[in-house]
């Protein structure tokens, strides 16, 4: 039986495990990228196991998140990820050189390769054929150390497209009508390999957006084939030399197929507050807007500010609405400004933002109260915008520009004729702003700013735990809710002590007190808790606050991960209705549970306050129960070491 592309790039890098679906695997990691909203805090972890340098073909730092310089504290960062970076081997991409994802996808991402990244969204790199997945930032310091990355072997999804896009229907419509048909909880267990004759018309950049958003979908990962598309994109970045042609086998096996015919698809939209909440554009045309923004790791390529560009020459943004641009890097920037597209932009009236996530992070730019604001962007949570009764919408560059123009949501078949953009023979070449490591590592001397805190540690799991229900949860609980972003907090993110007083502040804002006066107790959520982001902060400050234990209806991987990374035992229900059963302030007790804690066993919870028992259980792994019984995966590593 011939291989898909997923299982021949696994196999190749398979450490340990068999490629059947629900088990553990383990492989090797070839590169790491980290940003500086994660980045500092795995520094910290990888500098704890007392290495002289990374093992990991290549690691690049970057910093694109936390850009804003209101005060020391992040420009301190800055200076420790630099002078960490060019000690331990790593390379720095300077703040101003672009989004993680699409500088890794520009300048480094490799056909038939391992990526980790500490972000969900570095399956981005997936559209030049490499298997890139987001983790949290503490797996990424394991893999940096030279360890194996774990994880459960998904069931692998055959993304069967056939035709081509019509005139005004893009990328973005292809992902937006995945979400439409499988929900944010569509991909949870899965990789999407996108293959059929469809694949051809797509370019990487444009199957780069439809693997950036594949982590709303909840899967691991996408992936795109290696192919002619491939190879004339790296020839333009001047990087032809590491392309492979990759392909699955004819005779291929997949668990499931998903056939979308491109031709037969139109401009779509999610709107708020979810990034499945899919719709046509011409559903909701007319609803007025206050901000248009276009921009992000999924939208702000070459191509699609030449679109922008294009479209809005010899127009001007709509009086009611403000228009910004954060372009994803220096390399496409410098090219809009040389070829006079910049001006054209400028020239509308729209506000040109640093090369950086800026508003998709709520890092700047929120909307006003109550306000409508549509954006190119990924994710559409409430309140992630920095205004909690904001409405945003996500869509493609090319309806957020005629929307920013007519002032109200509306259908981009309607603006004019079709925009062809030539894609330039090479693109512009300068990696001055990516600083390699140095040579002479023993000389570097890492620069700590005060905002900098040590590690916090946890001890080893006791037998029993015992605490009340801190808070109760609804469904698809994400990241943003648990440890919100934001130039407020963010500038944080290296000060656990601080940070974790945010933690659920946009649900309960007594939380962090309570959990201090309770001396730490569980959390309740639904189903999907922890979507989102990889922000590891969202299980590290709860930690810090004496969480023990999370029991939920199903959990997102990533923070499913994390909670076990850091000591917290995630459980899941056995019966539904038994959420039900626990309520905020309830007195809950596990005994016995080095005796209970087993691959695929049963747990019992006893809820003192009703008198009542309830039974749960997990997805753990051997490998993964000895950690949480060690405090933490640090704690796990330092003792096999």
């Amino acid at each position: 039986m011939g291989k898909n592309i997923v299982q021949k790039i696994l196999s190749s890098h398979l450490v340990s495990g068999r490629l059947k679906a629900k088990t553990e695997i383990a492989i090797v990691v070839d590169q790491t990228l980290t940003q500086d909203a994660t980045g500092t805090m795995a520094y910290l972890q990888f500098e704890a196991m007392g290495l002289p340098g990374v093992k990991t073909k290549l690691s690049v730092s970057y910093v694109d998140h936390n850009m804003l310089q209101a005060g020391f504290e992040n420009f301190d960062d800055h200076l420790f990820l630099q002078s960490f970076a060019s000690k331990y081997g790593i390379y720095y991409s300077k703040p101003g050189n672009g989004i993680c994802h699409q500088v890794h996808l520009e300048r480094f991402a490799v056909p038939g390769g391992t990526l980790l990244g500490s972000d969900s969204h570095t399956p981005t790199c997936g559209g030049l054929g490499m298997l890139s997945i987001g983790a949290g930032g503490l797996d990424v310091a394991i893999a940096m150390a030279g360890g194996s990355f774990y994880f459960s072997m998904p069931e692998i999804v055959l993304v069967k497209l056939s035709g081509a896009l019509s005139p005004w229907v893009t990328a973005k419509d292809v992902i937006l009508e995945l979400l439409r048909r499988l929900t944010v909880k569509g991909g949870v267990g899965k990789i999407f390999e996108y293959g059929g004759e469809g694949v051809k018309t797509l370019t990487v950049t444009e199957r780069a957006t439809i693997t950036n958003m594949g982590a709303e979908l909840g899967a691991l990962t996408s992936i795109f084939p290696s192919d002619a598309q491939t190879k004339k994109y790296l020839k333009m970045q001047g990087r032809e030399d590491v392309w492979q042609p990759l392909k699955a086998s004819a005779n291929a096996q997949y668990d499931e197929t998903v056939e979308i015919d491109l031709s037969s698809l139109e401009p779509m939209v999610a709107r708020p507050h979810s990034p499945d909440n899919v719709c046509k554009v011409r559903e909701i045309q007319g609803t007025m807007v206050h901000q248009v923004c276009i921009g992000s790791c999924t939208n702000s390529s070459y191509h699609d500010l030449m679109v922008a560009a294009a479209m809005l020459k010899g127009k001007k943004v709509h009086p009611d609405v403000s228009l910004t641009i954060s372009p994803g890097s220096r390399q496409v920037l410098e090219m809009i400004s040389k070829n006079g597209a910049l001006t054209d932009i400028i020239a509308a009236g729209a506000r040109i933002l640093d090369v950086a996530c800026g508003p998709c992070i709520g890092m700047g730019q929120a909307p006003p109260s109550g306000g409508v604001t549509v954006r190119t962007f990924n994710r559409n949570f409430e309140g992630r915008s920095g205004t909690l009764d904001a409405k945003v919408y996500l869509v493609s560059p090319e309806t957020a520009v005629i929307t920013a123009i007519r002032g109200v949501i509306s259908d981009p078949r309607d603006y004019d004729m079709p925009i062809i953009i030539k894609d330039p023979k090479t693109f512009l070449i300068d990696d001055s702003m990516i600083i390699p490591p140095s040579e002479n590592p023993a000389q570097v001397t890492i620069i700590r700013g005060p905002n900098i805190k040590p590690l916090p540690k946890k001890e080893p799991m006791p037998d029993t735990l015992h605490g009340e229900v801190l808070l109760k949860l609804g469904d698809n609980i994400t990241t943003d809710h648990i440890m919100p972003a934001g130039a407020k907090v963010l500038p944080l993110r290296s000060n656990i002590p601080a940070i974790s007083e945010f933690v659920f502040e946009k649900i309960d804002k007594e939380f962090a007190k309570r959990a201090k006066e309770k001396g730490g107790g569980f959390l309740v959520g639904g189903i999907n808790y922890g979507q989102g982001s990889s922000r590891e902060h969202a299980a590290l400050a709860p930690m810090y606050l004496g969480v023990k234990a999370v029991i939920a209806k199903s959990f997102a991987r990533i923070h499913r991960s994390n909670l076990v990374n850091f000591g917290i035992l995630p459980l899941t229900f056995t019966e539904e209705n038994d959420y039900l059963v626990l309520d905020q302030g309830d007195s809950l007790e596990l005994v016995d549970i080095k005796k209970q804690l087993k691959p695929g066993g049963i747990l019992v919870v006893h809820n003192r306050t009703k008198n009542k028992e309830i039974k749960v259980t997990h997805l753990l792994s051997s490998r993964e129960i000895d950690i949480l019984f060690a405090g933490g995966l640090l704690n796990y590593q330092a003792q096999k070491n």
